[in-house]
């Protein structure tokens, strides 16, 4: 027969939560005064960040204290003051979905902006992270759970397969969705361009243009869904127009060099550009690579576009203010912010359904780097 112990030692958070009383008692701490954070306290006393939560918690519970999203915790109003008690009460009834990027630049800018309109239209807070590394990746993701954030909209660029830690939110049925890319490992919400539509498409304008031998400049896919789907994009529209595939005008392992000095000379390019003096247009995977290949064309008096028409795909910034500004494929950052913050807030509803993937259409923007061919 199990015997019941007698005084249980307190749980290790409601013991941390009377050092914090023991604590705001000797800095006299008054009314709206700030806490020290969960991190200040997790190093104080040596315990986990979750503890230090859960004990400014009991702390809340108790009146003590008052937590704002994304400002901090703080002393309570000695007198129950009403108006502040009502806007605490009013604050903490918004959800708070947060965004991880692994960097900032003008597309993923774009996005967030979007995403920003979007929640406050639907009155939550957008908290956003920025990731150096799948390591921190992880850890940003983990301190959104542990902090109670309601749902997490993350963009994994080049990532090749799903971190374990989004394997894990995606068991306890976490809200988190994936903009921009596909893990064919996992069932899991996205929202992400038609990146097979899309570079079908640009190919079929060429085509249009009277343009034949076609080359084709990709990254090595490393199990990139994107750049996998271009590619095959690429080789239907070729096939759908009876154009033959020739192996040696199609590049699929260039390094990232050029992202070094993008206004250099690439070798790899220059190679593969002097040995197909047949083609009369390249597409490349994406902005970048096209501008280095723009660059290392005029590097070799190859004239853009007279004697070799570049494409792109993602319309950066930057296309429009090349020195031959570029023909490319537009993602439309709008919608993509907009329909991730949807779709994020459909699933904290506690939406049933299975995983919804959200497909977006792509748009050609035409410039100065495509010439028509003259009919033979």
């Amino acid at each position: 027969m199990m015997k019941l112990q007698k005084n249980k030692k307190p749980l290790l958070y409601m013991q941390t939560a009377e050092k914090v009383k023991e604590e705001i008692r000797r800095r006299k701490l008054r009314s709206h005064d700030p806490v020290p954070s969960e991190g200040e306290l997790a190093e104080l006393y040596s315990v986990s960040r979750m503890t230090a939560k859960l004990a400014l918690e009991i702390l809340a519970k108790e009146g003590i204290v008052y937590r704002l999203p994304r400002r901090g915790t703080f002393m309570a109003e000695t007198q129950g003051d009403a108006a502040v008690q009502a806007t605490v009460a009013e604050r903490s009834s918004k959800k708070r979905i947060a965004m991880i990027f692994p960097n900032l630049d003008d597309y993923t800018s774009s996005i967030i902006a979007a995403a920003e309109r979007e929640a406050r239209n639907s009155d939550c807070y957008l908290i956003v992270r920025i990731s150096t590394d799948r390591e921190d990746e992880s850890e940003c993701l983990q301190e959104l759970y542990d902090d109670r954030v309601d749902g997490i909209i993350l963009y994994p660029r080049g990532r090749t397969k799903c971190s374990e830690k989004v394997l894990s939110l995606n068991l306890l049925n976490y809200p988190l969705v994936i903009i921009d890319r596909i893990f064919r490992e996992v069932s899991i919400d996205c929202v992400y361009h038609d990146h097979y539509q899309g570079m079908y498409n640009m190919t079929e304008y060429l085509i249009d243009k009277g343009h034949k031998e076609i080359g084709y400049i990709s990254m090595a896919f490393d199990g990139v869904t994107s750049r996998e789907d271009r590619y095959k994009g690429y080789v239907q529209a070729m096939l759908d127009h009876g154009l033959p595939i020739n192996s040696h005008n199609i590049l699929l392992q260039c390094t990232e060099d050029y992202m070094k000095n993008l206004s250099a000379p690439n070798p790899q390019l220059a190679k593969f550009i002097g040995d197909n003096p047949s083609l009369t247009a390249v597409v490349c995977t994406d902005d970048y690579l096209a501008t280095s290949c723009q660059y290392t064309a005029a590097y070799m008096n190859r004239s853009v576009p007279d004697q070799l028409s570049i494409v792109g795909f993602s319309d950066i910034q930057l296309a429009s203010l090349l020195p031959v500004p570029l023909t490319t494929a537009r993602q439309t950052t709008e919608q993509l912010g907009q329909s991730s913050v949807k779709l994020l807030l459909k699933r904290i509803e506690n939406s049933r359904e299975g995983a919804i993937t959200i497909k977006l259409n792509t748009s050609i923007i035409e410039r100065s780097s495509v010439r028509m061919m003259q009919a033979e």
